[in-house]
């Protein structure tokens, strides 16, 4: 008999992505074709990842070229708010399965600083 053991359940915290301003106006979809849990959403002019479905595989943000994909604990400073968006947005946009061409502006919107007043939440 063992006495006095304690075990100690190793619990795995996963962080999810977060996708951030420079998404918004550009919404590229290449992240979409290497997400294998089909955590993305699709609004008008921006996509967001479920941290609910996000398993924190690090495949989106190399494919991002907007490079506007961070590692939670990674969000810039300036663009914290994207966290909390990201989570609610997946809740009322429809999932994005499959790449689609980006906007016909995508590349004149990429780069361009505090986007977020473009940002479209319904159409």
């Amino acid at each position: 008999m063992i006495s006095g053991l304690i075990i100690n359940e190793l619990v795995e915290i996963i962080m999810a992505f977060v996708v951030t301003d420079n998404c918004i106006q550009c919404k590229y979809t290449d992240c979409v074709a290497v997400c294998p849990v089909d955590a993305f959403f699709e609004g008008p002019n921006f996509l967001v990842i479920s941290p609910d479905d996000c398993i924190d595989c690090d495949l989106c943000p190399v494919e991002c070229p907007a490079n506007a994909i961070f590692q939670e604990d990674e969000v810039p400073e300036d663009q914290q708010q994207f966290i909390k968006l990201n989570a609610e947005l997946a809740q009322l946009w429809p999932r994005i399965t499959e790449v689609k061409a980006p906007p016909s502006d995508a590349k004149e919107w990429d780069g361009v600083a505090n986007k977020i007043e473009n940002l479209i939440i319904e159409e």
